[in-house]
């Protein structure tokens, strides 16, 4: 893993930040892509909230990438859901070794995902997805590249709110959206549990998530109900 040439960094980013307004696949591919080849990483991907506030795929370089963050989606755990819930950048070295996701452990492993770099992915401060890179062996990742990957999200996110204002982001649009009204009253409710229960970020949000799932509601409307009256939902009858 070199480290990022600044020279080359600010000429990519150049190139992509033009690419921003026209087609909103395409410049997005073109990101993970560019992230791959500055990087020299095994790969990279992107992951949007729905409304649900689950991350989910949207753009992988390669089927290892995907299959990392599919199991994430799935199990709701992960350095990419951490950099998601956390707002903010997380390293993880050694997947063999980290204690922190038992749940997809494994299936990293198995796709040869060993060392994780994630970042938000962010609309008007508020972070509504995640990019992400690996790589095949152990790797403490350092400050210069979880600063550059960031200003790639930057990219993204600048992207996806152009997209969204012109009324071009297609089917991400809703959820879009969805995560900018109601990612504040969300944040609240898990800290409130992280208070109630003693609980950690990454555990609070997947407790709302479940809930939220197990009631068939929406997040937001489980997260409202916890801060107007102190407990969760009850189940629908």
């Amino acid at each position: 893993m070199p480290n990022i040439d600044s020279e080359r960094l600010t000429d990519s980013l150049r190139r992509l930040s033009g690419s921003a307004g026209t087609d909103l696949t395409a410049a997005v591919g073109e990101t993970v892509d560019a992230v791959v080849t500055l990087f020299r990483v095994a790969g990279s991907g992107l992951m949007i909230a729905d409304e649900e506030n689950t991350l989910h795929y949207v753009a992988a370089s390669n089927t290892a990438s995907k299959a990392m963050e599919e199991v994430q989606s799935k199990t709701g755990e992960g350095p990419c859901v951490a950099a998601f819930v956390d707002n903010q950048v997380i390293r993880a070295a050694d997947m063999r070794t980290d204690p922190r996701w038992p749940g997809v452990r494994d299936e990293f492993l198995r796709h040869d995902v060993v060392a994780v770099l994630g970042v938000p992915v962010r609309l008007d401060r508020t972070p509504v997805g995640t990019l992400d890179v690996f790589v095949t062996g152990p790797h403490e990742w350092d400050d210069s590249e979880a600063a550059a990957l960031s200003r790639y999200a930057d990219v993204i996110g600048a992207t996806l709110a152009t997209a969204l204002a012109a009324q071009q982001a297609g089917d991400l649009a809703g959820q879009l959206q969805y995560a900018l009204d109601y990612r504040i009253v969300i944040e609240r409710a898990v800290g409130y549990l992280m208070a109630q229960r003693r609980l950690g970020p990454a555990a609070a949000f997947e407790l709302l998530r479940g809930t939220a799932r197990g009631r068939r509601r929406k997040v937001a409307e489980v997260a409202r109900f916890l801060l107007e009256t102190g407990a969760l939902p009850p189940p629908r009858v």
